[in-house]
């Protein structure tokens, strides 16, 4: 085995390429990784916080669509040493195998092999791009390499009525996959607790072998749908070398008793909004403000947020170049360069970088995507048929303004 320093050599891709449809209007205009999140941060930036952290230093980010504010931030934001080899690259899709596009997750992978072949790692963290969490991926990749599975799969704990909306792992005392479920009606139970399930976080490490034969496995077979939990990782079961990570092991620096495991998939608009209202409290259900396991991102070149005029904001994150003017925010996500006017009051609702509320308007329970404009008066989150009638309402009665609306 190659290494350096006795540590193995590490790829790391993360599938970013993703349409993001159950976010939509927030995806209308950007990739589901490049949507904002939590005042300051993309979604991508909480996996790429986690393998940088981890000092997994060479990635490569696998777009596709609308991808152009996803590989700008990546661009600017994600610098590594070039002197190290370190690196963080968006890598866009190339139709190097013909004029298509990614049919899968799988074929993602298969269509930018020359990648690995250019860094010939001994292992390859192939991570998802959407998920809010803290992780330590080396904790991982060593119980990876003590096993010598082809492949680990990082595992949650559900409970098994919950279950059914993942991929579901079953799988033996020692740790082996015997099975691999995608949304069974039926989980699995994990070997020592009937009541909880194995759910796939969609991360996985596998041996650079084992990866590159099934891949090529997989691009042989035309009844495949080439997608990584659909395709790849069941046929690693079948053969035997498949295992589970259980995610409750890991340890991360920093975290408290009340943010530990904590892991969220905001892939529809109902848990984009819960996982937004877990940062707000007092003592948060996820920390963002744990300096030994930073959330990394680049902060814009603007001034401090400001309460004029008995403006206040309470249960609350307010980003940098906001203003506050007589108007009160409760239990709010709010992004930097807002403004929010004389008498508004904005509730349990979280708004994107450039929105404004004008003077005495309403907003509750509501998203407000990037440069979003409430004039003044106006009420979103009051009346939901009215809201429906114009804007994106949520299973759960959250009203969504697209990008660059204007609600008069």
């Amino acid at each position: 085995m190659r290494t350096v320093k006795g540590k193995p050599r590490v790829l790391g891709i993360v599938l970013a390429g993703g349409e993001g449809k159950r976010l939509w209007p927030l995806t209308a205009d950007r990739a589901k990784p490049a949507v904002p999140f939590a005042g300051n941060y993309r979604l991508v930036d909480f996996v790429l916080s986690n393998l940088v952290n981890a000092g997994f230093h060479k990635l490569c980010v696998l777009t596709q669509y609308k991808s152009h504010s996803l590989d700008r931030h990546i661009s600017t934001t994600w610098r590594l040493s070039n002197v190290l080899g370190q690196y963080v690259t968006p890598v866009p899709a190339q139709q190097r195998l013909g004029p298509r596009w990614y049919t899968g997750s799988a074929d993602a992978i298969y269509q930018s092999l020359n990648l690995v072949y250019d860094e010939r790692p001994d292992h390859i963290a192939v991570f998802g791009a959407d998920h809010v969490y803290r992780m330590d991926p080396s904790q991982m990749l060593e119980q990876h390499v003590d096993s010598g599975a082809g492949v680990t799969v990082a595992g949650i704990r559900v409970p098994r009525r919950e279950a059914t909306a993942f991929g579901c792992i079953d799988s033996d005392a020692s740790g082996r996959i015997t099975r691999f479920l995608e949304k069974p009606d039926d989980p699995p139970s994990v070997p020592d607790d009937p009541d909880v399930t194995f759910a796939s976080m969609g991360n996985y490490i596998f041996s650079t072998t084992a990866l590159l034969d099934a891949l090529r496995a997989d691009a042989a077979d035309r009844d495949s749908l080439h997608d990584m939990g659909g395709d790849i990782i069941p046929m690693l079961v079948d053969q035997g070398t498949a295992h589970v990570y259980d995610f409750a092991d890991n340890l991360v620096p920093g975290e408290t008793e009340r943010d530990r495991g904590y892991w969220r998939d905001v892939g529809t608009l109902d848990a984009y909004y819960d996982a937004h209202m877990d940062l707000v409290s007092v003592h948060p259900v996820f920390n963002l403000y744990n300096q030994e396991w930073p959330i990394r991102t680049a902060m814009p070149p603007l001034p401090p947020a400001k309460f004029v005029n008995s403006g206040t904001a309470t249960e609350s994150i307010v980003g940098p170049g906001s203003i506050i003017s007589g108007a009160t925010v409760t239990d709010s996500v709010i992004s930097a360069d807002v403004v929010i006017e004389t008498g508004a009051v904005v509730e349990g609702s979280v708004l994107l970088p450039g929105a404004r509320v004008g003077k005495g308007a309403v907003v509750r329970r509501a998203i407000l995507d990037k440069n979003v404009i409430v004039d003044d008066g106006v009420r979103i989150g009051v009346d939901l048929a009215a809201d429906r009638e114009q804007y994106t309402v949520s299973t759960s009665g959250i009203v969504v303004l697209g990008k660059g609306t204007r609600a008069s």
